[in-house]
């Protein structure tokens, strides 16, 4: 996988996340070409250029990210500043992206669209959750055909986010902190400890859910169930 050149003023990456099953990203990939389409003719039409983070594969024919190894790799290539859309018209695993959007410092603006083909916003509101239960800030948006006065107004109220973030991230971090911050021991649990002491299948206490049969269930294929795992987890990389 090449390296991403830097990208200058008023571009953003692009990925697209998919399934691990090949037959399943094979027969969604037109829908997401037809999306990413409408959505790239947007983004130009408000002076934005879309530079899509990693190449359609013309032996498995399709364009997505298929594996958290895949994902890996394509987030080693990209500049960690630039923006960065997650363009979503298709059911995905939201643990193929979430190592790489940890990291990321650029602002992150998820879309999906909302012609029902294919799953696409419910990929989308799997993912924005696990941003949420990992502390990663992000926008989102969605439409239908992307030309929809709604669509515009939200997404130039995102663009000015996105281009004012890394501002104020500089601004923030050329400051001076007044005084070092430190947790006690009591205060950081023993990561290794908790985790490797706990039963198989066994969940955190403050996240039990009970099923109208009384057993915990298991989160669907593909769905990352970020509430498995204790808050301080997740700062350590730990992904389901």
């Amino acid at each position: 996988m090449k390296q991403q050149p830097t990208l200058k003023p008023l571009h953003a990456y692009l990925v697209a996340n998919g399934d691990l099953r090949l037959s399943a990203n094979q027969k969604c990939w037109p829908e997401q070409a037809k999306m990413e389409n409408q959505l790239t003719q947007a983004l130009r039409a408000e002076g934005w250029k879309v530079v899509r983070a990693h190449e359609f594969d013309p032996a498995k024919k399709h364009g997505f990210i298929a594996s958290q190894k895949m994902g890996l790799e394509v987030f080693r290539q990209l500049d960690p500043n630039p923006p960065l859309i997650v363009a979503e018209a298709v059911w995905q695993y939201s643990q193929h992206l979430l190592p790489g959007l940890s990291t990321h410092r650029g602002p992150i603006l998820t879309v999906a669209n909302w012609s029902g083909t294919w799953p696409g916003l419910v990929g989308l509101l799997n993912l924005n959750g696990s941003l949420t239960k990992m502390g990663v800030p992000y926008s989102t948006i969605w439409s239908e055909t992307f030309t929809d006065r709604f669509f515009k107004n939200g997404l130039r109220r995102v663009f000015t986010w996105m281009h004012d973030l890394p501002l104020c991230r500089k601004a923030i971090s050329s400051r001076k902190p007044k005084r070092s911050i430190t947790r006690s021991s009591r205060q950081s649990p023993d990561l290794t400890r908790t985790l490797l002491t706990r039963a198989p299948g066994a969940q955190h206490p403050a996240n039990k859910r009970v099923t109208a049969q009384g057993r915990d269930p298991e989160p669907p294929a593909g769905r990352t169930d970020a509430g498995n795992l204790p808050e301080f987890a997740h700062t350590c990389g730990l992904i389901r």
